[in-house]
């Protein structure tokens, strides 16, 4: 695929993803984002599949002093899905007690991120439903390879990879692990997924708030306003 032109947003992005999963017939959707990036994404996609939004959460494990280049990550649960990047953490020689320790780390984040973002909202039942993990890009694959681990342990009926951009061989390492991966731009040479955004700020705690009850808000009420 050539690289067209840069997304102007994430919003932008997400109906331009959106419109390519209409075409399709899912059985029982749901979206799951990935925080924050992936949910202005998976806002417009759950509003144009009608159907519900809610979070996944991963937290990057980054090399000490390079905290951009992942060595692991971690996904929450009652068994949380820990993905090593073995030719990172063999170049860079990081310890797995620097992992085990960053572990524990980021799972405390990311259980204040549910505490902020879903108060009390139980998790989503994922079991025989369709479900579509969505971000506003990947790059290395990591977070993502933990996700979609995470999420098949749920024994949904189909699993969809849902990306607006993304590296060729991030794509195709990460679509053995999925029933279908959906990704409408794979530039060469890739940069970095901020790179092929026109506006890329980093996403506030409030703003994920806001996303989750207006599409909350728009289900409930029947609305089926896209944001433009």
């Amino acid at each position: 695929m050539v690289f067209r032109r840069p997304f102007q947003d994430r919003a932008a992005a997400g109906r331009a993803l959106a419109q390519e999963l209409g075409k399709r017939a899912f059985a029982d959707p749901i979206v799951l984002a990935l925080p924050r990036g992936g949910v202005p994404v998976g806002a417009e996609l759950a509003r144009v599949l009608k159907c519900p939004l809610d979070l996944i959460f991963v937290r990057k494990i980054g090399v000490p002093g390079f905290q951009e280049l992942a060595a692991a990550a971690v996904v929450d649960g009652s068994a949380p899905e820990v993905v090593i990047n073995e030719e990172v953490v063999g170049y860079a020689d990081v310890p797995q007690s620097y992992i085990d320790e960053q572990v524990k780390v980021e799972l405390q984040e990311i259980e204040r991120r549910r505490r902020e973002y879903l108060g009390a909202r139980p998790a989503p039942k994922l079991e025989d439903r369709t479900v579509i993990v969505v971000d506003d890009g990947i790059a290395t694959g990591t977070s993502m390879k933990a996700a979609l681990k995470a999420v098949r342990r749920k024994n949904p009926k189909s699993l969809v990879l849902a990306v607006p951009v993304a590296p060729r061989e991030s794509i195709e390492e990460l679509r053995a692990l999925v029933d279908e991966a959906i990704c409408l731009e794979m530039p060469d040479p890739f940069y970095a997924v901020g790179a092929h955004y026109r506006e890329f700020h980093q996403l506030a705690d409030d703003e994920v708030v806001r996303l989750l009850g207006d599409i909350e808000k728009e289900q409930k009420s029947g609305s089926t306003t896209v944001a433009t």
